[in-house]
């Protein structure tokens, strides 16, 4: 009920907003390449890249500007945004108004270029094949960052509804000791452990966790595509959603629960300052502890876009909003 109305809420002007950009696209269709020329940035893992999956446009825009602007050297930072491919064309024209900020790379995809995306090779698009409204392809990108970009060697997954508030280069050295996941737990006494996400009454659960496990957050993950290739996590990834496919071990929605079965006992803890959590729930979040995070995250329903956002975080979030586009009214 809260998630619906949230929905409800959502601002006509945001609602809309891809559809305007869509109209300007096809307005003048010679001004917006369909498909520009790649850069060379975008596959260079001296870089730091980036990847966020939405079909936003104006969260993503939000999460670019503000890492352009807490960024030391901008010009280092590269942005890989895919959609869905209805929604790209709103971004290319997004974008090709408000050019990206201080220098920043983004490179604009939908998840139909990647070819090997196909029920032949995925359980999942198999079973948006067959109809399972639970499963949404978008949401599971994430486990496929190794084939997406085969030339890098790690990528920081950011959700769209996050807010960098300091330089994030320093996420290119931190010491993963051999993971491949690093992230923020977010357990503390018996709460978030594993026991919360899966069903350990059945026995191949049982066998293969620990319900006292530690779980952790998406939001801000620091992936090591080398280690990801070498373990396979994608193949067991694919192991667990054809297990999974009667939705008998964990809920079918939660993407959080099939990262914590593919990354389990290879995920490396980060400190909290790197992401702290909830600002779209949670009124009491204490002011130092957003002030000292490199990323704020608005996960829950009260998103800053909507209308039942929470006041006391909104202007953090509206500050990157660039109110000069002309499709935009807030």
């Amino acid at each position: 009920m809260s998630s619906r109305i949230a929905a409800d809420s959502t601002p006509k002007s945001l609602h809309c907003l891809a559809m305007r950009l869509l109209e300007a696209r096809l307005a003048n269709p010679s001004a917006f390449a369909d498909d520009p020329d790649p850069s060379p940035e975008f596959d260079d893992p001296a870089l730091y890249h980036y990847a966020i999956f939405s079909d936003n446009v104006l969260a993503v825009s939000v999460v670019v500007a503000s890492a352009a602007r807490a960024a030391a050297d901008p010009s280092r930072h590269v942005f890989h945004v895919v959609t869905a491919p209805m929604y790209l064309p709103a971004f290319r024209v997004w974008f090709a108004r408000r050019p990206p900020p201080l220098g920043v790379h983004v490179q604009l995809l939908a998840y139909s270029d990647f070819p090997f995306l196909n029920a032949t090779n995925s359980p999942v698009v198999r079973q948006i094949d067959a109809g399972n409204r639970d499963v949404e392809l978008l949401d599971y990108l994430r486990f496929y960052l190794p084939d997406m970009f085969p030339s890098l060697r790690r990528v920081v997954l950011l959700e769209d509804d996050v807010v960098v508030q300091k330089d994030l280069a320093a996420l290119w050295q931190v010491d993963l000791d051999g993971k491949v996941n690093g992230a923020v737990e977010t357990c503390f006494g018996g709460f978030r452990r594993y026991r919360k996400y899966l069903n350990f009454t059945q026995p191949i659960v049982l066998d293969r966790f620990n319900p006292s496990a530690c779980a952790w957050a998406y939001g801000v993950n620091v992936f090591d595509l080398e280690t990801w290739r070498r373990d396979g996590c994608t193949e067991l990834f694919h192991q667990y959603m054809e297990m999974n496919e009667d939705g008998e071990l964990w809920d079918p929605t939660s993407i959080l629960t099939a990262g914590l079965m593919s990354f389990y006992g290879n995920t490396k803890p980060l400190d909290k300052s790197w992401h702290v959590m909830g600002l779209g729930y949670n009124p009491s979040i204490s002011p130092e502890a957003i002030r000292s995070a490199a990323v704020i995250h608005f996960d829950g329903n009260m998103k800053p876009w909507l209308d039942v956002a929470l006041n006391q975080y909104k202007a953090l979030w509206t500050k990157y909003v660039d109110t000069e586009v002309e499709f935009l009214t807030l």
